[in-house]
């Protein structure tokens, strides 16, 4: 197999429409985002005899936690993953090497199963200390009628989006103007000191959003209470799959369904957008019903009952890669690893 550059929108938009299991984070426009955040990257295509048959957006990372290459949900390959992967890692090595990158992280979004966790075993990776983009994933299949779905959900979030309809001091709003993301980062600050996540910055989200406005394919939602948005999100959509990207919310009015009916008012317009998913993104990890979502205390556990309401179904990745090049990466995965636990993660 042959590793060459792709510098089409065209080819590397047109070869992921063929592939199933995708996220925005493949998308050409992520990539733009990525160049405007600073970042070098690579668009390479992994080629079989001529044919594309495969690709992988390469981001170079650097923090003060060390340098590395990044691939964020790839590589995404069609047939022969073994030998795509190894020519892939040797293309990787080469670059890594170039730029003095410590180590190579994969999040790769391949099924979390025997055989795709072994072939990186063999490769000789190792699970990384923290993912950086989510590994388990709460995709609902839209497809059926607006009642369908609704008659599908959970009992409760039914009756709040109902609730939320009926309450003529909730408005939503849905903008394509940069500007409003000022509202969502008012929110946003008081969801990051409630939640302790990592945030990012007002510059970084109006970078995202003009990234994939130009194509229409980014919307934000502004959810009001007596004129007031106390919950507001960002939804990508791509490829016909909507994406809840970021969301937010103010704990005052937590009582009030507005998250409820913004959220079913993203999808409806997924909906009318084609898309015949919508991917609500992270969830607390090693979920399996309710009841468990009762026990944990992941910090995500409130938010994954909240989407898991809306009826979907569970997609686990394989865990995040790591493959080090030089001794510096063990510093990073010490870090790294000191982080995670601090956040109760």
């Amino acid at each position: 197999m042959e590793i060459k550059e792709i510098n089409n929108k065209e080819i590397w938009e047109n070869f992921l429409s063929a592939i199933k299991k995708k996220t925005f984070l493949n998308s050409w426009n992520w990539g733009e985002f990525q160049k405007k955040e600073g970042n070098k990257i690579w668009r390479l295509g992994i080629y079989n005899q001529g044919q594309l048959n495969g690709n992988a957006l390469i981001i170079k990372v650097e923090a003060k936690r060390g340098t590395f290459l990044f691939v964020p949900h790839g590589p995404q390959v069609l047939s022969n993953k073994l030998q795509a992967l190894e020519s892939l890692l040797n293309r990787l090595k080469e670059i890594a090497r170039e730029e003095k990158a410590s180590f190579i992280r994969i999040s790769p979004i391949w099924e979390r199963n025997e055989e795709n966790v072994k072939i990186f075993k063999d490769f000789k990776f190792k699970n990384a200390p923290i993912h950086i983009h989510p590994e388990v994933t709460w995709q609902l299949d839209i497809a059926p009628s607006e009642e369908e779905l609704l008659i599908n959900m959970r009992k409760t979030t039914r009756y709040l989006i109902r609730q939320g309809q009926k309450n003529n001091d909730i408005e939503i709003i849905q903008s394509s103007d940069i500007k409003d993301l000022e509202k969502f980062n008012k929110v946003y600050q008081e969801t990051i000191q409630r939640h302790h996540f990592a945030p990012f910055s007002l510059n970084c989200l109006e970078n995202q959003f003009s990234s994939f406005l130009g194509d229409n394919q980014i919307s934000l939602f502004l959810g009001k209470y007596k004129n007031e948005v106390v919950s507001s999100a960002v939804i990508v959509f791509w490829q016909n799959i909507g994406f809840y990207h970021h969301g937010a919310s103010l704990s005052k009015y937590q009582k009030i369904p507005v998250s409820y009916l913004l959220q079913w008012e993203a999808i409806k317009e997924a909906k009318k957008k084609g898309c015949q998913i919508y991917n609500f993104w992270g969830i607390a990890p090693e979920i399996k019903d309710k009841s468990d979502l009762a026990k944990s205390k992941h910090p995500w556990a409130g938010l994954t009952l909240f989407k898991m309401g809306f009826n979907g179904s569970k997609k686990e990745y394989v865990k995040t890669q790591d493959y080090p090049i030089s001794k510096k990466y063990y510093l990073t995965y010490i870090f790294e690893k000191i982080r995670k636990i601090k956040r109760g993660l």
